[in-house]
This record gives C-alpha cells, structure tokens and sequence, in this order.
C-alpha cells in the first residue's frame, strides 16, 4: 500500500475508533484527540485533572478499541519499583524464576503518579524512553506498542512528590481535564445509572499500530514549519534573545530541544489523522499548548498576577 492510500486508510481507521470511544465517553472530544494523537506518534501522555472525570475509563476503553493490553497501575506512597517491575522468586526447583510486574502491557495507566516516592517513579523512566527494563542486571524488552498514560490530582498537595522536571519532559503532552458541560453531564447520569453496557469493539491490532507511527514518521515536512517550531521553542527561554516581553517577565525556565522534536512529530500526526500529506504552520499551533505546558517553569511573579501558561504560549503564536 503506498503512503497516500494508507493515510487515506488512518483517516477512516481513526473516525471509526473515535465512534467507538464515544459509545463509552461522554465529550472530551479534544483529550481523547490528544491521547489518540499521541499514540499514533509513539509518544507518552500526563493527564491532569480531579478526581472522578473518568480518566481510567477513557484509557480502558482507548485500549480495548485499538486491540491493546491495558494494565493499571495505583501509585501508592509505599510503592516500590518491583512492585511495578517485577521481581525475582525461588520456584519448586530452587530456580530464580522473573515474574513480571504490571509494566509489562502496551498502554499503562499510571494513576496519581505523583503520590509515589521519586525511586518508584523513575522505574518508569527507562521503560517510558528506552521501552525496556533492567531487573537484577537483565535486560528485558518491553512488547510494542508501548504507551505509558499517567494521570496527576492537582489538588492534593501534602505528601505528593511533584514529577522531576527531567520525567516530566518525558511525556509528549500534558493534558487537562475540565469538568464537562451540563447538557454532557446529563448524559453521562443517563448513560451510568441504567442496565445498558455498551460493547467497546477492538478495530486494531498491535502490528498495525506500529506501521500508522511509522508511516507517520515518513511523512515529510517543509523546512519553514520545523523552523517555526524550533523558533517557538527558542522563544520560550527567558535568555534568549528571542524571548517575548511576557516570557522574560513571567518565566523562569523554558522548554528543551525535546519540545521541538515533539511539536514536528505531533504535528505529522495531526495533519495526518486530518487527511493531510504534510504538516503545516496550523498543525502545529493546534499540538503546541499540551506539549509546551509541562516544560516552561512560571516564576512567582506570574502566580501573584494570575498569568497562565496558555496565556504565555499563545503568545508565542
């Protein structure tokens, strides 16, 4: 199949998987957008949203449409790193024996990872960037696709660990979660209180999954649109020479080259799952807020004043 026709091919694969999520969640058109486009580009997800806006729902049912192993993960302040890994046991011979830990899946919903311990959290580190863990000095491979989703509860602050700035640039986007609308909530009650249990059904399988993000990989972008995202990213940095006057005032740190990397991938997606052969300057403006969030640091100056970090990155438009 040529590239064309196998974009035109995604197109209908991706319209159809979004029907599928919707017979289970309820709106959240742009955050299942997002997590989608993330898959598709091989890249992580963080959630941030309150308690009870179906974030572990909305990653089951992504994973039973795309045909993938789903395993979650609670992240507990007594959670250590084999309880996540697996660990080594004795069996009837006298034999050490792996047992493999909930890691171990295509997409893992890692919950509230920021109420675990910094140790715990950086197991995921190597599994999330190398799709691979070391236990007891062996090496094991992770099976692709390999999608790791963790979700953060911002409200709770005592005795949380904030992820470390270098994980947080691990993930692609960093998505919020809004309350849904009234007419949606409305509908959510109907749907959740009634004996009806709709059947989510897998239109994917794993192989297939693998070729939509090569193929994406292939497509090709103008130079103009990487220099556009490179010089977004440029301008987030309070010290460079291009940084905007809101940025030098309110930010203290801005984002890395990895931002660049994942704007023009992100991008490649986006344009593709929107029947596109290559993306442009719209393209990336619409990945730009969720993968710039996480990676510029506000100083107190912009919390006083009640400036956010959307405000800062359109901006930079």
């Amino acid at each position: 199949m040529s590239d064309v026709a196998a974009i035109k091919n995604l197109v209908n694969k991706y319209n159809d998987l979004r029907q599928e999520v919707a017979k289970v969640i309820v709106g959240q058109d742009d955050v299942v957008n997002q997590i989608l486009i993330s898959i598709f580009s091989g890249g992580h997800a963080l959630l941030i949203g309150v308690p009870g806006l179906a974030k572990t729902l909305m990653v089951n049912t992504i994973s039973q449409a795309l045909g993938l192993d789903f395993k979650r993960i609670q992240f507990t302040p007594d959670l250590m790193p084999s309880d996540i890994l697996g660990s080594e046991i004795l069996d009837e011979n006298r034999n050490f024996k792996f047992i493999k830990g909930p890691i171990f899946a295509n997409i893992i919903l890692a919950d509230e990872i920021n109420r675990t311990p910094p140790k715990t959290q950086a197991a995921l580190l190597e599994a999330m960037q190398e799709r691979a863990v070391t236990v007891s000095g062996h090496h094991y491979k992770l099976d692709l696709p390999y999608f790791v989703l963790a979700t953060q509860n911002p409200i709770e602050q005592e005795g949380t660990y904030p992820l470390p700035e270098a994980q947080l640039d691990r993930f692609m986007f960093a998505i919020n979660l809004e309350y849904p609308s009234f007419a949606e909530e409305v509908q959510v009650v109907k749907a959740t209180t009634s004996d009806h249990k709709p059947q989510v059904n897998s239109l994917f399988a794993a192989q297939e999954i693998i070729d939509f993000q090569q193929l994406i990989r292939r497509i090709p972008v103008a130079d103009n649109v990487i220099e556009y995202a490179v010089t977004m990213v440029g301008k987030t940095r309070p010290n460079s020479g291009a940084a905007s006057d809101l940025v030098k005032q309110y930010i203290d740190w801005g984002a890395g080259p990895r931002a660049s990397q994942n704007l023009i991938l992100a991008a490649k997606t986006h344009a593709a799952i929107n029947g596109k052969y290559s993306p442009d300057i719209e393209n990336v403006q619409a990945v730009a807020t969720s993968i710039l969030r996480h990676r510029m640091i506000k100083n107190y100056k912009a919390e006083a004043e009640g400036v956010t970090i959307e405000q800062i990155i359109k901006s930079l438009f």
